[in-house]
C-alpha cells in the first residue's frame, strides 16, 4: 500500500494490521498479501467458488447440528450464494484480484485462501449480523479439511461442466468426418514409412477409441474425487466438529448443486488430509488425455505437411498467414497450439506428482499448487479439444488425387501377394517397382504368372483395408 492509499487498522491474534480502508477482506488476508508477493497469479476462480459452496453448506450444517443460530447461518449462506453467482457469471472479473488477491504460492495448507473467503463472507454478512470469520464462518472446520474438499469440488465441477462436454464434442466431430470419408483409402504408415493401405474412417475411428479410453480414465478419476474429507478438521479426527456435521454439510452441498452423482463423506478423513492421491489420479488421467491430443495433433500436422514437398494428404483450414517473410505460407497453427497444451499439461501433472509426495504426517502442504494446476489442466484440455475439433478436424479437406496417386505407386501393396507368391518373390517385385518408379501391378504382371483379373483383385486397395 502506498502512503496515499486510505487505510484502516484491524487486529488478529498477532496484533495490528494495516490494510486498505475499502478491502472486503481482513487482517489475515492482508498478512498473506504482504508475505507472498511471489507470482502475481491468484487462486483460480473455480477454487474460490468451491470454497464458497463449502462455507454455505457448513453454515447450514452448523445450524442443523445446533452450533450456529439461524440469523448468522442464513446470512453466511446468503452471502456465499451471492458470491458463487457472481463468480460463476463473471461479475467479479475486474474486482476478483482485489477481493481474493492471494498468490498461489502461499502457505501450503491453503489457510490463507480459506481465511480470505472467511473474512470476505464475514464482512459482507456483518453488515446485517455480527459474524466472525473464525468463530462463525469457519465453525466446525479447519483449512486442513476445507481446502482438500474444495479442490475435489472444484475439480469435479470443472470436469463435468467444461471438459467432458468438450471431449464429447470432439468425438462427434471425429465420427462425422469418419462417416464422410469412409470411401477414401490412403497409404498407411509405420516408422513414418509407407505401409499397407488404410481407410480414412479407420484412422479417425482409431482416434475415437483412444479418446473414449482417455475420457473413461477422466471419469473414473472424477468419481474418486466425489468423496470429501469434510469434517476431519485439523488432522482427520473431527475435533470441534459435532456429531452429524459432516453428513449434514455434504447433504447441503449436494442439494445446493443439485447433483445426480452426489458427493459423499470420505471413509478415512485423515487420508483425505495427509494424502492427495485422488487429485493425483485425476491429474494422471489428464496427462493421458494430453498424450492422445498430442498424437492426434501431430498426425494432422504430418498429413497436412507440404503442400508440395510433404505428404499433402489433407489441407487444414487456412487461419492466418504463416510467415513474416514468406508470402503465401500457411502453417498448422491449431495442431501446434494443441501440442503445446499437451506438453504444458504433462508438465503440470509432473508438478502435481511431486506435490502429492508432500503429505508429511497428517497434512499435505502443497494444496494451493495442486488446486491451481488441476484447474489449469482442465481448462487447457477442454479449450484445446474444442479448438481442435472446430478449427482443424471439422474443416480439413482431403486431397484425393494426391492420395490415390501415392497409393497406386506404393510398393508395399505387394504385401497382398505374399500368401500367393511368397515373401521373397514379393520383395523382388517391390524392389523393382520402387527402382523403376512403376506401379506394383505392372511389375507383378511381368514377374508372376497371375492374370490381370487376379492381380487386380489381390491388389485392390480397399480390399487390403479389410473390406472385401
Amino acid at each position: 500500500m502506498s502512503r496515499e492509499t486510505p487505510e484502516r487498522i484491524e487486529r488478529d491474534s498477532l496484533g495490528e494490521v494495516r490494510l486498505p480502508a475499502d478491502a472486503l477482506y481482513g487482517p489475515q488476508t492482508q498478512r498473506a498479501v504482504d508475505n507472498f508477493p511471489v507470482s502475481g497469479r491468484t487462486m483460480p476462480v473455480s477454487f474460490i467458488a468451491a470454497l464458497c459452496r463449502i462455507k454455505a453448506a457448513c453454515a447450514r450444517a452448523n445450524h442443523e447440528t445446533g452450533g450456529l443460530d439461524a440469523e448468522r447461518a442464513q446470512m453466511i449462506e446468503a452471502v456465499a450464494g451471492e458470491l458463487i453467482t457472481r463468480l460463476s457469471g463473471g461479475d467479479l472479473d475486474e474486482a476478483f484480484g482485489e477481493i481474493f488477491p492471494l498468490d498461489v504460492y502461499q502457505t501450503g495448507s491453503g489457510t490463507s485462501s480459506n481465511m480470505n473467503v472467511n473474512e470476505v463472507i464475514a464482512r459482507l454478512a456483518g453488515e446485517q449480523a455480527d459474524v466472525h470469520p473464525n468463530d462463525h464462518v469457519n465453525m466446525s472446520q479447519s483449512s486442513n479439511d476445507v481446502v482438500p474438499s474444495a479442490i475435489r469440488v472444484m475439480a469435479v465441477s470443472r470436469v463435468e461442466a467444461d471438459l467432458l462436454p468438450a471431449l464429447a464434442h470432439l468425438e462427434t466431430v471425429l465420427l462425422d468426418r469418419a462417416r464422410e470419408l469412409a470411401d477414401v483409402v490412403k497409404t498407411g504408415r509405420t516408422h513414418l514409412m509407407d505401409a499397407t493401405p488404410i481407410r480414412f474412417d479407420q484412422v479417425l475411428e482409431g482416434y475415437v477409441e483412444q479418446l473414449r479410453a482417455a475420457r473413461g480414465a477422466v471419469e473414473q478419476a472424477r468419481d474418486r474425487n466425489l468423496a470429501l474429507p469434510l469434517g476431519g478438521t485439523a488432522v482427520g479426527t473431527g475435533l470441534n466438529a459435532p456429531a452429524g456435521f459432516a453428513e449434514e454439510a455434504v447433504a447441503a452441498l449436494n442439494e445446493s448443486m443439485d447433483r445426480q452423482a452426489p458427493f459423499s463423506r470420505l471413509s478415512s478423513l485423515a487420508a483425505g488430509l495427509s494424502a492427495q492421491d485422488d487429485s493425483l489420479a485425476l491429474s494422471a488421467s489428464l496427462r493421458g488425455l494430453a498424450a492422445f491430443l498430442h498424437k492426434l495433433a501431430n498426425d494432422l500436422r504430418w498429413m497436412n505437411s507440404g503442400p508440395l514437398a510433404g505428404l499433402g494428404e489433407i489441407t487444414l483450414p487456412a487461419l492466418q498467414p504463416g510467415s513474416s517473410i514468406m508470402p503465401g505460407k500457411v502453417n498448422p497453427v491449431i495442431p501446434e497450439s494443441t501440442a503445446m497444451v499437451a506438453v504444458q499439461v504433462q508438465g503440470l501433472d509432473h508438478a502435481i506428482a511431486l506435490a502429492a509426495q508432500s503429505g508429511n504426517f497428517e497434512l499435505n502442504v502443497m494444496l494451493p499448487l495442486i488446486a491451481a494446476n488441476l484447474d489449469e489442466m482442465i481448462e487447457l484440455s477442454a479449450n484445446t479439444s474444442r479448438l481442435l475439433a472446430d478449427k482443424a478436424i471439422a474443416g480439413f479437406v482431403v486431397n484425393r488425387e494426391r492420395i490415390e496417386r501415392d497409393l497406386a505407386a506404393n510398393p508395399i501393396l505387394v504385401t497382398a501377394l505374399n500368401p500367393v507368391i511368397g515373401y521373397e518373390a514379393g520383395a523382388a517385385i517391390a524392389k523393382r517397382a520402387y527402382a523403376e518408379g512403376r506401379a506394383v501391378i505392372d511389375v507383378a504382371r511381368e514377374m508372376t504368372d497371375l492374370d490381370e483379373d487376379r492381380l487386380a483383385e489381390l491388389l485392390d486397395p480397399r480390399r487390403l483395408t479389410g473390406e472385401g
